[in-house]
């Protein structure tokens, strides 16, 4: 049984809306939505080079930005 990617209480599947409905807060999706939400959710694991070159450009903008 699947479980909310909002409040993580039990989903029931209703066949006459073709939807996922969970117990506990009410949310209404389809098994693409659901399986959409929980990629938007999932946590990302950088590798060590790409949190290397997000730093590095996050330094460069900082140091090409206007200066006070």
């Amino acid at each position: 049984m699947p479980y909310c990617p909002e409040c993580g209480g039990e989903m029931q599947y209703m066949s006459a809306t073709k939807r996922y409905v969970c117990k506990s807060c009410g949310l209404s999706v389809t098994h693409q939505e659901l399986i959409e939400l929980r990629h938007k959710l999932r946590p990302t694991f950088e590798s060590g080079k790409e949190e290397q070159e997000k730093r590095r450009k996050e330094y460069l903008k900082w140091w090409l930005s206007k200066k006070k």
